[in-house]
């Protein structure tokens, strides 16, 4: 890489989730000068700031942890779905074994980067005042790294508090004895839910669109356990890698509509008792892609489901006629969220009813009347894919941002790089699988792709890539070829961009990780074509 100028360091990566860890990692493993840049106060990403009552993970473990023998081999979880305190733990655990600590600089977070075309370097600056140069700007942020906001008039004049889940405070946030009114119904909702309505005195959710939410089926997990399970954990790692989703099992590969009345349901039945996310990812092969067999899903939902609410609820929580097709919005998990309508102090406003038209002293005015509250709760999701890219000011070679390259859309080549960003390489990004795949699992499949990448262009001399106009183009096409193929396109999902005002309207997730996996392979093996190298 002598044709470039000397850089403070070889690679800089923005992010300290699963992603950034791992690739902090494989390349000081693989002898580069890597430094991590974060925010936050500590390691694990989304695990630091969602730390809102109830918030947990919706993979279950060993699927949602990192495949390293050094981390997992002297690590115990307490239970099958961990809460936002353990995976703090595990982090902190990642980093000790790892020995990252010394490359990592936490409460540090980055503004701008620069690209110097003449130095073949990237300038970043940090809001401590710090600038550094890098050789790689390798942003590591995640797809929910930019919570949303709705524009509420009157949200200043409230007498109460209120908190969006994706910044709710460290210190946390007393909720016995108050009026709890939660705007959004997705995961943050139903978890925050199921905790206020122990305590609160009083808890309102506003619901636009229900939540076709699955049985988490929590367990407690021993340490005895654990270690006699430890023996396939290699082969568990393995597998996962060979699935559409990074999970533990692949989707079936027959119908829903070739197989028996009895038989259908006999398997809807396994995967609902299996709980977590295996009835989405599990289930028979068209779940994603026909109609009919959407609708049997759904149909055996609903059906599960409305023996735990009041008949009077059902038109509003499980409607006879599916809001959307099933799993064309992320299903969240529950664990007795149907259950807290029965009780005495939690109250639902159906929004497409009764909308919000304004925020006053007392609480939130609907058409319909005032929802009294001290404590307001957004869970109104985020600028999923970009969001995180995109408040940082990054500017390529001609000094154009990123959010401008992305105003009208974004296309980026196998989700890694940007056209006119040369050097640049983002990890669980858009147009790459990241929110259709299981956290960890895409971590190491992108993180090793990366830094193998990386590796070549040492070994061969090369100090600059940049993805291919026609290269991006295509695969951006790509991508939303495959999405045209499913149902995802029918319903208005964060998926698509629709929770988004003006945002343009896209699939932004690949719809497959071991698809996605081979053609990056692919591309390896043909000399990463594709990509401009010099």
């Amino acid at each position: 890489m002598s044709a470039a100028a000397p850089a403070d360091c070889d690679a800089l990566i923005v992010g300290a989730g699963f992603s950034g860890v791992y690739l902090l990692h494989r390349l000081r493993e693989a002898g580069f000068d890597a430094r991590l840049f974060d925010g936050a106060a500590e390691p694990g990403g989304i695990w630091y700031w969602n730390r809102y009552p109830g918030a947990r993970v919706d993979s279950q473990v060993p699927i949602y942890e990192l495949s390293l023998p050094e981390v997992w081999r002297d690590w115990t979880w307490s239970e099958r779905f961990p809460g936002w305190r353990e995976l703090r733990s595990y982090f902190r655990h990642v980093c000790d074994r790892l020995q990252l600590w010394p490359h990592m600089t936490m409460g540090t977070r980055v503004t701008s980067a620069t690209w110097d075309e003449e130095r073949r370097l990237w300038r970043i600056a940090a809001d401590t005042g710090e600038v550094i140069t890098t050789r790689f700007f390798l942003p590591c942020l995640g797809f929910a790294a930019k919570a949303y906001m709705p524009e509420i008039p009157g949200l200043e004049t409230f007498d109460g508090h209120w908190h969006h889940t994706a910044h709710w405070p460290q210190e946390g946030v007393e909720l016995a004895g108050r009026k709890v009114a939660i705007i959004g119904t997705g995961a943050s909702g139903v978890q925050v839910a199921q905790e206020a309505a122990r305590e609160a005195a009083q808890l309102t959710l506003l619901q636009r669109t229900p939540i076709l939410a699955l049985p988490m089926q929590q367990q407690p997990l021993t340490a005895p356990q654990q270690e006699a399970e430890k023996a396939e954990y290699p082969a568990i790692f393995a597998a996962r890698r060979c699935t559409s989703g990074g999970f533990d099992e692949q989707n079936r590969e027959e119908s829903a509509l070739e197989v028996e009345a009895a038989e259908r349901l006999r398997v809807y039945e396994a995967l609902w008792q299996a709980g977590g996310l295996r009835f989405w990812y599990a289930n028979f092969a068209d779940l994603l892609t026909d109609h009919r067999a959407n609708r049997l899903a759904y149909d055996f939902w609903r059906d599960k489901v409305r023996p735990r609410i009041a008949p009077n609820l059902h038109e509003v929580l499980a409607p006879t006629e599916p809001p959307h097709p099933f799993g064309t919005k992320r299903p969240s998990l529950e664990q007795d969220y149907y259950e807290i309508f029965a009780q005495d102090n939690v109250d639902l406003v159906d929004l497409r009813r009764a909308p919000i038209e304004r925020i006053a002293a007392e609480g939130i005015v609907t058409s319909e009347g005032v929802v009294e509250c001290d404590l307001i709760v957004f869970a109104t999701g985020f600028d999923a894919g970009r969001g995180g890219l995109m408040q940082i000011d990054i500017r390529g070679g001609d000094g154009r941002s990123l959010a401008e390259a992305w105003r009208e859309g974004v296309s980026a080549y196998l989700g890694y790089g940007v056209h006119g960003f040369p050097n640049l390489a983002y990890l669980y990004g858009p147009l790459s699988p990241s929110g259709f795949a299981n956290g960890p699992t895409s971590a190491e499949v992108q993180g090793d792709w990366v830094a193998e990448f990386l590796i070549w262009l040492r070994e061969h001399g090369i100090s600059r890539f940049e993805p291919e106009l026609a290269a991006s183009a295509e695969w951006t096409a790509h991508a939303a070829e495959l999405g045209a193929m499913t149902l995802f396109p029918e319903a208005r999902s964060w998926y698509m961009g629709d929770n988004i005002p003006g945002k343009p309207r896209q699939l932004l997730n690949y719809p497959s990780l071991i698809g996605y996996a081979s053609i990056c392979d692919a591309v390896a093996a043909e000399g990463y074509r594709g990509f401009h190298l010099d």
